[in-house]
């Protein structure tokens, strides 16, 4: 299969399973450009783990500095909470709810034992 064909065969299956975007508010953009780039800073915290346990290329690991990756955990968490701003979601009660399910269902499992 060449690459033209591939891009007919997903051109065909756009048709069936496209529906309309539609951002009609600036909240709305907010939320999809925060998403966008929270995955960015989410890759580059990836490759700085990929250069700790030395499974980048030689030209990127001869560019790494270590201390970068306090950089990019900061990075990570400062645009994980302008997105949770952006989406009304309060981190907080957020953590302690998660915290709270994780906890319940690690004692469920420890009294299965």
């Amino acid at each position: 299969m060449n690459l033209k064909t591939i891009e007919e065969k997903v051109k065909q299956i756009n048709k069936s399973t496209h529906f309309e975007y539609s951002l009609s508010s600036p909240r709305e953009k907010e939320i999809l450009t925060k998403t966008v780039k929270l995955n960015e800073e989410v890759g580059e915290l990836c490759n700085d783990i990929l250069s700790i346990l030395r499974l980048q290329r030689k030209a990127k690991l001869e560019r790494f500095d270590r201390r970068n990756i306090y950089q990019e955990f900061a990075d990570v968490l400062i645009t994980l909470v302008q997105l949770a701003i952006a989406a009304n979601v309060d981190l907080e009660r957020a953590v302690v709810d998660k915290l709270n399910t994780i906890s319940q269902r690690l004692e469920k499992e420890k009294s299965k034992k």
